[in-house]
């Protein structure tokens, strides 16, 4: 049984399908991977930062994407948040907004 897909939110849903045209072709790629395998991807596509929050790791010539996601009960994944890294580091404000949402779909 395969993986399901859904946004925190529409802003999320249009803020991640307004990544940069390659990067964007590369998380749908990617979203593939990660409806099949689910929270078994690994690096270098997806990785853990902790109490259950993943990021998936998109890239392409225009840049590189982080989608930050959790799943959810019933095979779901939530997509919670997403940005185009501009350093090597994630910024601490991207990280604080995921895992935000991520306490909200946790407890409702």
């Amino acid at each position: 049984m395969n993986w399901s897909i859904v946004y925190y939110n529409e802003r999320v849903k249009r803020d991640v399908l307004s990544l940069p045209k390659d990067v964007l072709a590369d998380y749908r790629r990617l979203l593939d991977l990660l409806e099949e395998h689910g929270v078994d991807l690994r690096m270098p596509h997806s990785r853990a930062m902790g109490d259950g929050l993943f990021e998936l790791r998109p890239r392409g010539r225009e840049g590189i994407g982080r989608v930050f996601y959790c799943t959810h009960v019933g095979r779901r994944i939530v997509v919670l948040h997403s940005f185009v890294k501009k350093s090597q580091e994630t910024p601490a404000d991207e990280l604080r907004i995921a895992r935000k949402r991520h306490k909200e779909v946790r407890h409702g």
